[in-house]
């Protein structure tokens, strides 16, 4: 159950951060004052985030270091999987 938590978590984190503006807009503020920096580009990609995100969330499922090693990329793969399952396609423009 910790797990499935903690992917929950992590999609539903990495999805705010990537992809919204959050509330009031703060998260464009934030990725507009991180800008190209390596925070800033992490921003821009949802696997490469999804990492980041589930790295602190693994330590809720185990602190043994080979199943929290496990834990953090299985996770952060569970969370790119539901982020491909939920993507919509972009509009083409009317085409």
């Amino acid at each position: 159950m910790q797990f499935l938590l903690i992917t929950l978590a992590t999609w539903r984190l990495t999805h705010l951060l990537v992809e919204e503006d959050g509330p009031w807009d703060l998260v464009v503020k934030l990725r507009k004052a991180l800008g190209d920096s390596v925070a800033g580009r992490a921003m821009d990609c949802f696997y490469c985030l999804s990492l980041w995100i589930s790295a602190p969330l693994a330590f809720f499922v185990t602190t043994e270091p080979v199943a929290l090693f496990v834990v953090w990329l299985a996770a952060s793969g569970g969370a790119c999987l539901l982020e491909r399952v939920t993507l919509r396609p972009k509009s083409d423009g009317g085409m």
